[in-house]
């Protein structure tokens, strides 16, 4: 139990339903549709359509989705892939060709055709019940009527303003200059497009005016994008990868996921008795470090496009694992693996629902860097994700850049099951960060045996590929950082507050709902 002398927030309880994610009105619009008599599935996509409009940094409809769900009454989880591709025309060699070494991380060319919609149409269509028309209401009526800025999401705003570039200046920057916290962003524009999907479903986004603007506007800035490409965005459905860490089963995402980098992480991690350590001092911080270090280095080298990650089983396997924690020294640090030669990646929202009837969606959403690639199309201001940046140039690579390939995605959703049944859905949000979140929400929960919220609260380290050395939150001991510096890390305190979190976990015992948001956003768990 939290001490409640100090500053902090109470897990939510609910029995019938329950919402997370990173903005208030988003996770009321998700309650609204279980109230209504809606699905995990309609809640899940009415609260990412909010956030749309009022995240429009993180996430939008130019972007992508990844989702796992558990249907009612079956303990068996589905993936759904809505990440779109590159567009036909575009090569690893004509961007080699034009003397690029990695793929401009601000052009069209890292613009690959926006999944986010068809997912969202796919989950509704299999898994929904009110209709696009009730699940998309709110989100129309907030971008039409205006959003408050909510105070995280002002400090992102005014922070990466100058990221915006063309028409998207504005769109995304009324009067000239980023919303401050408190004023209303509106976005009609969007709201027009919404109603589209509303009437017409994914046709309304991938056919007629609104594909014919965002094809127009790329090709005006270099892109090789046609209307062909668009109308040909489908997502799929699959099924998860899973892991056993210390009794609990992760489920993640496969490829183009990196959801696998988590579970190698986290098989790295089994080797060693966490238990036995301080969950905040210097050893576990150490050992969670390296591990990072090397499940995101085999990251780099293994996972692409689903149809090229053929070393999945290789990445997963025991004998790799235990290979690679081996090669951790408890006193000291590692030399840092080579860097990956793709973009990193910043800026993404989850949501977790789970209805009365006990479905459960956990939905991450994202248009890669913040803004995107800072390009928005012209008559709609929909803002075009730059995911294509994390395609690699590398010939014969599983990432590699390709007409029709999917790149390497750090967003990932997941969901726990214990004895044969669903306990969670979660997410970390934080960029490249996530999968390393997803180890550090698991064991701080199942190592260390700490409340759901107290799991999300707690201080962050980060060394992976972005951290510039080792990224620790404020809230860690001077003697501890003085520990970690004597065994070779380049300890720092990082600007910005290491990714977000939230979950969900289903007591199934006494029959309630438990709920979890990171007070690194703005948003919180609703329930009832």
């Amino acid at each position: 139990m939290r001490d409640f002398h100090r500053p902090g927030r109470s897990a939510v309880h609910a029995v019938n339903g329950m919402v997370a994610t990173s903005h208030p009105l988003a996770a009321e619009a998700g309650l609204a549709m279980l109230r209504a008599g809606g699905t995990a599935a309609d809640a899940a996509v009415a609260a990412a359509t909010v956030l749309h409009v009022c995240e429009p940094h993180m996430c939008g409809l130019g972007g992508d989705c990844f989702a796992l769900v558990r249907p009612a009454g079956a303990e068996e989880v589905v993936a759904l892939n809505g990440s779109g591709a590159a567009p036909a025309a575009l090569t690893a060699e004509r961007l080699r060709a034009e003397g690029h070494a990695h793929v401009p991380e601000r052009s069209a060319h890292a613009v690959t055709l926006p999944g986010a919609v068809d997912g969202l149409c796919r989950l509704l269509e299999a898994h929904g019940r009110l209709g696009l028309d009730a699940v998309l209401a709110p989100a129309i009526r907030h971008a039409e009527e205006g959003v408050p800025v909510a105070p995280r999401v002002a400090w992102d705003w005014a922070r990466e303003a100058d990221l915006l570039q063309g028409a998207a200046r504005d769109f995304y920057l009324p009067g000239g200059a980023p919303p401050r916290e408190g004023e209303r962003f509106r976005a009609p524009q969007q709201a027009e497009v919404l109603r589209r999907i509303a009437a017409e479903g994914r046709g309304g986004f991938y056919a007629g005016p609104v594909a014919e603007d965002m094809v127009k506007s790329l090709r005006a800035l270099g892109g090789l994008h046609t209307e062909e490409d668009f109308a040909a965005v489908a997502g799929v459905w699959g099924t998860p990868i899973a892991a056993d860490y210390r009794g609990i089963e992760l489920l993640e995402h496969p490829p183009n996921g990196q959801g696998a980098t988590a579970m190698l992480l986290l098989n790295i991690l089994a080797r060693f008795d966490l238990a036995a350590l301080d969950p905040f001092g210097a050893e576990r911080i150490h050992l969670e470090a390296e591990a990072t270090k090397l499940a995101y280095d085999a990251r780099d080298r293994f996972l692409g496009d689903p149809g090229r990650a053929d070393r999945l089983a290789h990445m997963l396997a025991p004998e790799t694992a235990a290979r690679l924690a081996a090669l951790i020294d408890p006193a000291r640090t590692l030399p840092d693996p080579a860097r990956a030669t793709a973009a990193v990646h910043r800026d993404t929202v989850l949501i977790c629902a789970v209805d009365r009837d006990g479905m459960a969606v956990s939905l991450i959403h994202s248009i890669f860097h913040s803004f995107g690639s800072g390009l928005a199309s012209d008559r709609y201001g929909i803002l075009f994700h730059n995911r294509g940046a994390g395609f690699c140039l590398e010939p014969g690579h599983a990432n590699a850049l390709g007409g029709g390939r999917r790149p390497l995605h750090t967003i990932l959703p997941g969901m726990t099951r214990e004895n044969g049944r669903l306990n969670m859905a979660f997410g970390v949000m934080g960029g490249q960060y996530q999968a390393t979140g997803h180890a550090r929400v698991l064991t701080n929960l199942h190592d260390y045996g700490m409340e759901l919220q107290a799991a999300l609260d707690a201080p962050r380290a980060w060394a992976g590929p972005e951290a510039g050395g080792l990224a620790l939150e404020r809230g860690h001991r001077p003697e501890v950082v003085a520990a970690l510096e004597a065994r070779g890390h380049a300890v720092r305190c990082p600007e910005v507050p290491i990714g977000g979190a939230q979950a969900i976990r289903i007591d199934h015992a006494r029959g309630v709902l438990i709920g979890a948001s990171d007070p690194r956003k703005d948003g919180c768990a609703l329930g009832w």
